[in-house]
C-alpha cells in the first residue's frame, strides 16, 4: 500500500521524519511536498493534490501548523476522511480508523511530539475498518452532503 505525504513549512522537518519512519515499517512513500522549506508556501497547494490521490488508492497524512486547516483543505475532497489527532489518547486515531474509515491522518506539527505522531501513524496505518453496518451507512451519508 502507498501512503502519501504532503503538508506545508510548519510540518516540513515532521513529514520528513515520519516518511522515513513508515518507509520503515515495509510500506511505500510517496512525497507531494513541499518538497523544500519554503515560510511562504501554502497546505492547499500540496494537500488538495494528495487528497485526490488518496481518493484513488492509499492513505494519507497530512502535516501542518495545527492539522485543522489541512483537515478541512482534504475533507473538502469527495471521499476524503481526515481525522486530525495532537497528541494524549491515541483512542482517537483508532477509532477514526475503525468506525470513519479515515483515510487521511492530519498532524499539527506545533502540538505533537515525534514520538506521538509516529504512534499516531503506526495505529492510523495498521487499525483496519471495523466494517459495521452503521458506520458504512453513515460514511455513506457524508458522501452525499
Amino acid at each position: 500500500m502507498k501512503i502519501f505525504f504532503a503538508g506545508d513549512h510548519a510540518g516540513f522537518e515532521l513529514k520528513k521524519d515520519l516518511m522515513e519512519y513508515v518507509k520503515s515499517l515495509g510500506y511505500e512513500v510517496e512525497d507531494l511536498g513541499p518538497f523544500s522549506y519554503n515560510a511562504g508556501d501554502d497546505y492547499p497547494d500540496y494537500v488538495t493534490p494528495l487528497a485526490n490521490r488518496v481518493v484513488e488508492t492509499g492513505f494519507g497524512i497530512i502535516i501542518g501548523g495545527s492539522g485543522q486547516g489541512e483537515a478541512m483543505c482534504a475533507n473538502r475532497v469527495k471521499s476524503v476522511r481526515a481525522a486530525v489527532y495532537y497528541s494524549g489518547d491515541i483512542d482517537v486515531v483508532k477509532k477514526a480508523r475503525e468506525h470513519n474509515d479515515a483515510n487521511i491522518l492530519s498532524l499539527g506539527a506545533r502540538f505533537v511530539s515525534k514520538e506521538d505522531a509516529k504512534a499516531a501513524v503506526k495505529f492510523f496505518l495498521e487499525t483496519p475498518f471495523s466494517g459495521d453496518e452503521r458506520h458504512i451507512r453513515r460514511i455513506k451519508e457524508i458522501d452525499f452532503v
